[in-house]
Parts: structure tokens; sequence; C-alpha cells
């Protein structure tokens, strides 16, 4: 799950959040439609992410998932996540080492930027066409071909902006 309360209107944001049961139909379909298993480890995986409003490592996963008393290995946790990935239903937090769900669909190759908050932790995903503008316009300058464009930017959300300014 993201939050996307502080997404302003117009920035490529989807506005809403995406609880456990949107990300689950959303996978059912894009695997649906696309021929693919989508096993009963991936689907816990997948709930276990949405679920959550912070991003969530492999490691944490795996203890959640064993907390039901069968013991999920962390390796198996990492081979879902990559399926997760590799077909858009989670996004990869490099800073973190961590994953968010995502419950949207946008392009392949779609330029993400993940608003990352240092004091609540909530990560807001967006698009920005400016910014893809910008960056495809220096990659083809520079001869570069990205595998992908995530960027991450840390800072701090509006909602912790506003308890700050009115507690001080």
């Amino acid at each position: 799950m993201h939050d996307h309360a502080g997404t302003q209107a117009g920035s490529g944001g989807c506005g809403h959040h995406h609880g456990p049961e949107e990300a689950l139909a959303r996978a059912e379909a894009v695997c649906r439609a696309r021929d693919l298993q989508f096993t009963r480890l991936r689907r816990d995986v997948l709930e276990a992410v949405a679920s959550q409003a912070r991003p969530l490592g492999a490691y944490d996963i795996a203890e959640r998932l064993s907390a039901t008393g069968k013991r999920v290995a962390a390796v198996s946790v990492y081979r879902a996540l990559d399926f997760l990935t590799e077909n858009g239903l989670v996004h990869r937090i490099a800073s973190r080492n961590a994953f968010v769900s995502c419950g949207h669909a946008h392009s392949d190759g779609a330029g993400l930027v993940f608003l990352i908050c240092r004091s609540c932790g909530t990560i807001d995903e967006t698009t920005s066409p400016e910014v893809e503008d910008q960056l495809g316009r220096t990659l083809a300058k520079l001869g570069f071909k990205p595998a992908s464009r995530i960027l991450e930017v840390e800072g701090e959300c509006g909602a912790c902006l506003e308890r700050a300014s009115a507690g001080g």
C-alpha cells in the first residue's frame, strides 16, 4: 500500500489508497491476461506487501508469512517478489531494499517517482511527464538506454510538514 493523500492533482499519481483486495484483484486479472500462474505464495506475498503502509523487506515478509506456523524461506519470498516486480504488481524501493504494492496500471517503462517520507515512512508513487521528458532527452544525448526509470526522492510528506508546523 502506498499513501497517496499528498499527491497533487494532475501530478500523475493515482490519487487514492490501494488495499490488499484491489492489489489481489489486479494481480489476478494481470495473470489471467498473460496466462501466468498466480500461486498461493505469490498471492500471500502480495497480500503481505499490500496490507502495509510502509515498504517491507523480503525477510519481514517471510517472518509474517511464517507466523501462521508454516515456515516460509526468504529465498522463496524473493522469487515471488521477482515475479510480482516483473509483472508490475510491486515495486522495489532500492534505497530501502524493500517493496511496495502497485494497485494501478501504468505503461511498461513508465518513469516512476517515489516520494519517501523520512518522518513517517510512507511512500507515494507518482509519474511526472516533465521529469520523464527531460530525463529522456538527457539519456538520449548520452546514448544511454535505461532498463528502468525509477527515481526516489526523500524528504517530508505534506502530513508530517503540517504536523510539524502545527506543533512548532
